[in-house]
């Protein structure tokens, strides 16, 4: 089996990336802005043609990839769907990307796509569910995935494993790395009232793979504040601080931006790409960041 591909080894020292979308292909291939890497979602290019796929053949020449699924429903106890894995290894395939992922969630019952990616309860049960599907899926494409947690607004009562340790435990059963999402923590931290820097802590830096950052929304219901995993602005200063003391600890890793909602111009992801570059350095270093981000 494949393991997971250091993006440092592409000559990048502090890897940073951005999602890729459609609306900025073709500014890239143009103007080659200065990113370690770019991350699609696999489900995006499972077709066989279309412009899109072409820009992406163009841009892989020259950039590291990342492929991230968000449909392989990892969660779910009748397992994974086989033409669903099918279709991700030929993506894995064609494009042979650095890094690959998906999410600790589950999103198929009984053949129906769910769209959204929903939490389970953390047990002994469920843990033997994931695991076997990671399983089957890192045989099915013969790679090392990495497993992202989750965004979380609400607690299960099943839960008795922390999530920390549950992550821990799926790494040492399956092989599988970790996606960090610096900023889902802290969504779940302030909706579910736990302690971010500990959790992140109770991570054994040897099994983060790679980092996501990105924004969230906050609302007002009912007089509570709740903490929306959107993708739809800049990373919050609180997720920019526990990112730098996330990195001083384990080192450097790909980091990724995501902005899925309310895409803005390239730059600004350009922008929010290079503060995680300076960060990174810095937290590494020990000085203060050149953007002042934390």
């Amino acid at each position: 089996m494949t393991t997971t591909v250091s993006f440092c080894s592409s000559g990048a020292q502090y890897p940073v990336g951005v999602g890729l979308k459609s609306e900025h292909m073709l500014q890239i291939i143009e103007s080659q802005p200065k990113l370690a890497f770019f991350e699609v979602h696999a489900e995006n290019f499972m077709t066989t043609g279309g412009n899109h796929m072409r820009f992406l053949d163009a841009i892989v020449e020259t950039y590291p990839l990342s492929v991230h699924g968000v449909g392989m429903s990892l969660g779910s106890a009748e397992g994974i769907d086989q033409d669903h894995l099918n279709k991700f290894k030929q993506v894995v395939d064609r494009y042979q990307p650095g890094l690959v992922s998906e999410h600790l969630a589950w999103s198929v019952h009984s053949g129906h796509y769910l769209n959204d990616l929903l939490p389970l309860p953390l047990n002994a049960t469920t843990l033997r569910v994931v695991a076997d599907n990671i399983n089957r899926m890192q045989d099915g494409i013969g790679r090392q995935i990495l497993i992202e947690n989750p965004s979380t607004y609400v607690s299960f009562q099943a839960t008795d494993i922390p999530e920390p340790e549950y992550l821990t435990k799926l790494a040492e059963k399956t092989g599988c790395g970790i996606l960090l999402d610096v900023n889902n923590v802290y969504v779940s931290a302030r909706n579910n009232n736990f302690d971010a820097r500990r959790y992140l802590g109770n991570i054994p830096a040897d099994i983060v793979g790679e980092i996501h950052l990105a924004g969230h929304l906050v609302k007002n219901i009912d007089g509570a504040e709740i903490r929306i995993d959107d993708h739809g602005r800049e990373v919050a200063p609180d997720v920019w601080t526990l990112y730098g003391e996330t990195v001083a600890r384990i080192g450097a890793r790909p980091t990724l931006i995501e902005w899925d909602s309310n895409l803005p111009d390239l730059s600004v992801l350009v922008r929010e790409a290079h503060k995680a570059r300076d960060l990174m350095a810095s937290a590494l270093a020990g000085t203060e960041p050149l953007h002042g981000v934390a």
